[in-house]
C-alpha cells in the first residue's frame, strides 16, 4: 500500500506538459478544481474526464501511475458512495426499498469528482520538479510580501515537505520490512491489536527523519543558502507562447463549465 503512494513524485520527460512554466501549472490547476466542482450533470463531468485523460496524454504519464495515486484512496471514495446511496432522496430502484436512482447517480458523480480531483492535482507534481514549482509559487506570491509576509520561506517549506513524501513513505517501508522480518503483524489480529503493532514504526521513523532535517539543514549551511531579498536564480522562469495558449484554453474550459452548468448539464 506505502509503495502506491505517489504524491510528491516527478516523472521528468520533455513533453509539452513538462515544458510549460510551472506559474501557468499552477493556475492552470486551480482553474481546473474551480471547473470541476462547477460540475452538475453527466455532460460536464465527461468534459472534465475527457480534459484529464487528454492532459495525462499529453504528459505521456501512464495510467497505472495515475491509478496508483488513487489506489490510497480507495476507501473514503466507497465510503462517499455508500453515503450518497443511502442518503439521497429519489425514485426507490424498488418498492420499499432506501436506494434510490438520484442516489445511484449521485454516489457515480462523488466518487468521479474524488477521482478526477486526485488524477488533476497529482499532474502537477508528476511534470513540475521541486525546485520549479518552488520558483513558480513564490513569483505568484510575490505580492503578499508588500504585507511582509515571508513569502520565500513559505513556498520553500511547502516544496521541501512535498519532496520529502516519498523520501519517508519509502523509510516506512524499509523500517516495516524489518519488523516484519523480526516477527511483527501488521495484517491479522483486530483494529486495536494492528494500531498497536504500528507503535514501534514511529519511533524508528521520527529518528530518521529528525536525522534527515538535520542533515538537510547541515548541507544548506555548508553551501551558505540564505532565502529572501537578494537571491538569484539559475534559471530565470519566462513566459512562452504556448504558456498563453494554455491559459486561454483554460478560461474556455472554465467559462464552458460554467454554461453547462447553468444549463443543469
Amino acid at each position: 500500500m506505502l509503495k502506491d503512494i505517489t504524491l510528491g513524485q516527478y516523472f521528468p520527460g520533455n513533453t509539452v506538459v513538462h515544458r510549460l512554466d510551472p506559474r501557468t501549472k499552477i493556475l492552470l490547476v486551480v482553474v481546473y478544481i474551480v471547473a470541476l466542482f462547477q460540475a452538475r450533470g453527466w455532460v460536464g463531468y465527461g468534459l472534465v474526464t475527457l480534459v484529464t485523460l487528454l492532459c495525462t496524454a499529453l504528459s505521456k504519464i501512464k495510467l497505472r501511475s495515475m491509478f496508483k495515486g488513487v489506489k490510497p484512496m480507495l476507501f473514503i471514495i466507497a465510503l462517499t458512495a455508500l453515503l450518497n446511496i443511502f442518503y439521497t432522496a429519489g425514485t426507490p430502484v424498488r418498492p420499499g426499498w432506501i436506494i434510490t436512482w438520484e442516489g445511484i447517480a449521485r454516489a457515480v458523480q462523488m466518487m468521479l469528482r474524488i477521482v478526477l480531483l486526485i488524477s488533476g492535482t497529482f499532474l502537477l507534481t508528476y511534470t513540475t520538479s521541486p525546485i520549479a514549482l518552488t520558483d513558480g509559487l513564490e513569483l505568484l506570491l510575490n505580492p503578499l510580501k508588500k504585507l511582509r509576509a515571508p513569502v520565500h520561506e513559505m513556498t520553500m517549506m511547502m516544496s521541501m515537505a512535498l519532496r520529502f513524501i516519498p523520501t519517508l513513505i519509502s523509510e516506512t517501508d524499509k523500517i516495516m520490512s524489518a519488523q516484519k522480518a523480526r516477527g511483527a503483524d501488521f495484517e491479522t489480529g483486530s483494529l486495536t491489536r494492528r494500531a498497536k503493532a504500528l507503535l514501534p514504526i514511529l519511533v524508528p521513523l521520527f529518528v530518521s527523519a529528525f536525522k534527515r532535517a538535520d542533515e538537510l539543514a547541515v548541507a544548506m549551511e555548508s553551501r551558505c543558502y540564505h532565502g529572501g531579498e537578494g537571491r538569484t536564480r539559475m534559471k530565470q522562469l519566462r513566459l512562452e507562447r504556448r504558456d498563453l495558449i494554455a491559459l486561454i484554453l483554460g478560461g474556455l474550459f472554465l467559462a464552458g463549465m460554467f454554461v453547462l452548468k447553468g444549463f443543469g448539464l
